[in-house]
């Protein structure tokens, strides 16, 4: 694998980027996905010397490039948060050393990078490729098939962006909610102590669970959405309320999870409660990531790079669940920009040829020969 930058394409990786762009992917659309998929498989062929399968789960398709003992597994996200029809409001753009795009940093450069790096690295038998289709939505298709090609493996480099070009060696988990509460309609005039609000226990709620956070151990707890009523006249039979829950430690989400259970027994009379939802992602623990670090680094120093600083965020990742099983894993390795989710979202275009370059080495040195 050559070190110097000279030997990273970068006219190439940025067509690859914008034909990625300009193709949208909203989570879970699995046209859409596919259409995608056409791009990368052909670029991943070209990589990995191998075709990939294409692995639809509940009616979403994820791409995957196997290997029969996978020491090393990549794995990226081709979804985006954007409906369709954002890229021709806000479309692929070039300025300089900057791309901007809906997705261009999160993660379409992730995926160009990375297949980048296994272009450099040359033999890759050893190495799995897993791309999937719905992690902006909590990856609930595919996180069986992550924890599935993960399992063999010894290390897993997630290409999620970088922060400013740190590792993201943290990240919270995440539980989500939807609490449904059901009372009793009334006329809201002529007789609205025969009826059971909903809203008013939906309320309450609201103004307690926050209270179960802890900003000390970084816990939040958050309701997001609220709906309830009928008419303007009529006692609320039914309403709904969502809770977001990140937190540091597996053990912390376990205990707003069963104080949030706990307040179903405190209900007021005549109002049921019934909780849907819970722990989505396990939280990603630095720990985990302690070698992988330490090797990123030592590749840096050796490719005359900086040596990446780490972070710890509060959004999960596909990172959550290797993670959690176990595995060594570190994330952040896609390119330095800023703007995930948002209008103004851009990536550095050196940084991906960089990002290839230090993965490439990870990968070389993760599968010795």
């Amino acid at each position: 694998m050559s070190g110097p930058l000279e030997a990273w394409d970068r006219d190439r990786a940025v067509r690859r980027l914008g034909e990625l762009v300009t193709t949208e992917t909203p989570s879970g659309d699995a046209a859409r996905l596919l259409a995608a998929y056409e791009l990368i498989a052909e670029w991943g062929t070209k990589a990995l010397g191998r075709a990939p399968e294409t692995v639809v789960e509940d009616g979403v398709p994820h791409l995957l490039w196997g290997a029969a003992r996978p020491r090393v597994l990549l794995l990226c996200h081709a979804d985006t948060v954007f409906p369709a029809g954002t890229v021709g409001r806000r479309p692929f753009r070039v300025d300089g050393d900057r791309a901007t795009g809906p997705g261009v940093f999160d993660m379409k450069a992730g995926i160009v990078a990375g297949l980048d790096a296994l272009e450099l690295v040359g033999v890759t038998d050893e190495v799995a490729l897993l791309v999937t289709g719905d992690e902006e939505t909590g990856s609930r298709t595919s996180r069986g098939l992550i924890e599935s090609v993960a399992a063999e493996a010894d290390a897993v480099l997630v290409m999620e962006p970088s922060l400013g070009g740190a590792l993201k060696v943290g990240r919270k988990g995440g539980a989500f909610y939807d609490i449904t509460f059901r009372g009793l309609a009334a006329h809201a005039g002529l007789e609205p102590e025969l009826g059971r609000n909903a809203l008013l226990e939906l309320a309450r709620w609201a103004v307690e669970v926050p209270r179960f956070a802890d900003p000390v151990r970084g816990t939040t707890v958050t309701p997001t959405r609220a709906s309830a009523g009928t008419a303007l006249n009529v006692v609320p039979d039914l309403g709904t309320l969502t809770v977001d829950v990140r937190a540091l430690t597996i053990a912390e989400m376990e205990r707003v999870d069963a104080a949030l259970r706990g307040l179903v027994h405190g209900a007021a009379d005549g109002v049921a409660v019934e909780i849907a939802g819970g722990i989505n992602r396990p939280p990603l623990e630095a720990a985990d990531s302690v070698e992988l670090v330490a090797l990123c680094r030592a590749q840096a120093r050796r490719l005359g790079q900086p040596e990446p600083g780490t972070a710890t965020v509060g959004g999960g990742s596909d990172g959550n669940f290797t993670s959690a099983l176990g595995i060594p894993t570190v994330d952040g390795l896609g390119p330095a920009g800023d703007g995930a989710h948002a209008e103004h979202e851009w990536v550095s275009i050196p940084a991906i040829g960089e990002r290839a370059l230090l993965v490439a080495a990870m990968v070389e040195a993760l599968t010795p020969r």
